[in-house]
C-alpha cells in the first residue's frame, strides 16, 4: 500500500500517516475484512455472506444457523462457513457473535498465514489486546468467552495456546468495526480491518470511515498533507469533552489529549443558554432548564422503549415548550428531544411538525459538527425528506442538495445512501422547477397523488445517523 505508512505518533504508539497529499472525499484505502459475523441478534434476518436484509432466506441445512439470500451468497460464504458449519453442529448450538468471529478469524490465519493480503500492513499479533486494562467484571465475561471457545473449537482444527486465544479475543473486543447492511442503514453484524485497527482517535478527524459494498473506505474530510497522521473519531463529538474522554477511557483505555478536549471546544455552546436582542438567561435559569431537559429525556426514553410514540411527543412538546426559550438551539439535550420529535412525529405522519423540529435539529448539528461529519449529512437528508413530505419543496430540495454534498465526500458517488440521495435530488429539482412555474399546478398535483396513494405507516422511528456514529463495535 502505497498511499500510507506506519509510524510512532507522538503519545499514541504506531499510528498512519500519509505518504502523499489528499482532498475531501478522497479514499485514502479501502479494506475487506479477515473475517466478520452477523450480529446474534439478526442471525435469521441477515444473509451471513453478504449481510443484506431479507425478508425471505434460506438456512443452512447442515447447521440450521448460518441464513442466505439464495443458492448464490450460499456458495460465495462457504469458504468461511464450511469449518464453522461442523463446528456448530458438533457444539450443538451456535456460539455467541464473539466467539463465531474469534473462530473464523483464527480459521483463516491458519490457512492464509498471519498476513493474508499483500495490502495488510500488520499483523494480529502486533495489534493491542488492553487485557490487563478490562475492569474485573468484564474480564469475568472475556474469561467466559475463552472457556466457551475451547469447548466450541474442533479437536480436528489446529490447536492454539490460551495465550494466543485469549489476544484476538482483545484485539476484537477493542478493535472490531461495525458491519452495516446493503444500505448503509443498519448495523448487522461486526468484522475485524487490521489496516483500520493502526488509524489512531481524534475528536476532530481529518478522516472518515464507511462501509461500502462489503469493504472499509478510508476517506478524507478535508486536505491532508503528505506526512500528516491520519486520525477518525471512535466516539461522537456531540458528547461534552469530558464524556467524550470518559468513553475513549473505559472502552478504548486512553486518555484522549487532542485539541478540542484540551481547550473544551464547543462545550460552552452544548449545554449554553439562548441569546435575545443581548440578553441572556441566568447560569441558575440554564441549569435548570438542563436539568429538566436530562430528567424528560430519560423519560422519554421509556416511553418510547414501550413503543408509546404519542406519549414521547406529549414528554418532547412539553419539554421544548418550557426550555426553548431558555436554551440555546446549540444546547445537546434541546437537539436530542426535537430530533427525537421529528422522528416520532414522521413515524406518525404529521409532517409539518416533522419538518420543523429536523430543521431546528440540522441548524444546532450545523454550528457543532464538522461541516463534513456523515451524521450531520443523514440528518439533512432526513430534514430534506421530511420537508419533502410537507410539501415544503424549497426547502426540502435545499436540505437534499446539503445532504449530497456532504456524502459525497463521507460516502462517495457509489454508495447506495448517495445514489439514493442522488435520484432525490432530481426529483425534488424537477418538482421545484415545477412549483416555481406554477404554485397552484404543483399543489394540485401533489394533492390529486397524495390522494391516489393509499396511506401507510411508516417504518418506526430509528435514527439514522446514530449508525454513523457508532461504526467502532465494542461489547457493551
Amino acid at each position: 500500500m502505497d498511499t500510507v505508512e506506519i509510524f510512532d505518533s507522538p503519545g499514541k504508539g504506531r499510528g498512519l500517516r500519509a505518504t502523499k497529499e489528499f482532498w475531501a472525499g478522497d479514499v485514502v484505502f479501502s479494506e475487506q475484512s479477515i473475517a466478520a459475523v452477523v450480529f446474534d441478534t439478526l442471525a435469521e434476518r441477515i444473509c451471513h455472506s453478504c449481510f443484506r436484509r431479507q425478508d425471505k432466506l434460506q438456512r443452512c441445512g447442515q447447521c440450521k444457523f448460518a441464513h442466505y439470500c439464495d443458492r448464490t451468497c450460499q456458495r460465495a460464504g462457504w469458504t468461511e462457513h464450511k469449518q464453522e458449519c461442523a463446528a456448530i453442529k458438533a457444539y450443538g448450538k451456535a456460539p455467541n457473535e464473539s466467539i463465531r468471529l474469534v473462530a473464523r478469524i483464527m480459521w483463516r490465519l491458519d490457512k492464509d498465514g498471519s498476513k493474508v493480503s499483500d495490502m495488510q500492513l500488520t499483523t494480529l499479533d502486533e495489534l493491542e489486546d488492553h487485557i490487563t486494562d478490562m475492569p474485573e467484571d468484564e474480564l469475568k465475561e472475556f474469561k467466559v468467552d475463552i472457556h466457551n471457545f475451547l469447548d466450541y473449537w474442533p479437536r480436528n482444527s489446529k490447536q492454539h495456546t490460551i495465550d494466543v486465544i485469549s489476544h484476538i479475543f482483545g484485539v476484537i473486543n477493542c478493535n472490531g468495526f461495525t458491519v452495516s447492511d446493503q444500505r448503509g442503514l443498519q448495523a448487522v453484524g461486526v468484522g475485524l480491518f487490521p489496516n483500520l485497527c493502526l488509524v489512531n482517535h481524534d475528536c476532530w478527524p481529518n478522516c472518515t470511515v464507511i462501509l461500502n459494498h462489503g469493504k472499509i473506505e478510508l476517506r478524507a474530510l478535508g486536505k491532508i498533507a503528505e506526512g500528516e497522521e491520519l486520525t477518525v473519531a471512535y466516539v461522537d463529538y456531540i458528547n461534552l469533552s469530558e464524556e467524550r474522554k470518559r468513553l475513549l477511557k473505559v472502552q478504548y483505555f486512553f486518555d484522549c489529549t487532542c485539541e478540542h478536549c484540551t481547550n473544551h471546544t464547543k462545550d460552552d455552546i452544548k449545554l449554553g443558554g439562548r441569546e435575545v436582542d443581548g440578553v441572556k438567561p441566568t447560569e441558575e435559569q440554564v441549569k435548570e432548564a438542563t436539568d429538566f431537559c436530562y430528567q424528560m429525556l430519560e423519560k422519554m426514553d421509556q416511553a418510547r422503549l414501550r413503543g408509546d410514540y404519542h406519549e414521547v411527543v406529549k414528554i418532547c412538546r412539553e419539554t421544548i415548550e418550557k426550555t426553548e426559550p431558555i436554551l440555546a438551539d446549540t444546547h445537546i439535550y434541546l437537539i436530542r428531544m426535537w430530533s427525537t420529535m421529528s422522528e416520532v412525529q414522521a413515524y406518525l405522519q404529521y409532517n409539518e411538525d416533522a419538518a420543523e423540529y429536523s430543521r431546528k435539529m440540522v441548524d444546532g448539528y450545523m454550528k457543532i459538527y464538522h461541516p463534513n461529519n456523515a451524521a450531520l449529512g443523514m440528518a439533512a437528508m432526513r430534514a430534506g425528506v421530511n420537508h419533502w413530505q410537507a410539501g415544503k419543496i424549497e426547502t426540502g430540495h435545499g436540505m437534499i442538495c446539503k445532504a449530497y454534498a456532504i456524502l459525497m465526500i463521507t460516502h462517495g458517488p457509489t454508495h447506495p445512501i448517495t445514489k439514493d440521495l442522488e435520484e432525490m435530488r432530481m426529483q425534488t429539482e424537477m418538482e421545484l422547477r415545477m412549483f416555481k412555474e406554477n404554485e397552484y399546478v404543483y399543489y394540485s398535483m401533489r394533492e390529486a397523488a397524495l390522494k391516489n396513494r393509499p396511506m401507510t405507516m411508516m417504518n418506526e422511528p430509528k435514527s439514522v445517523e446514530e449508525g454513523i456514529k457508532n461504526l467502532f463495535h465494542r461489547r457493551k
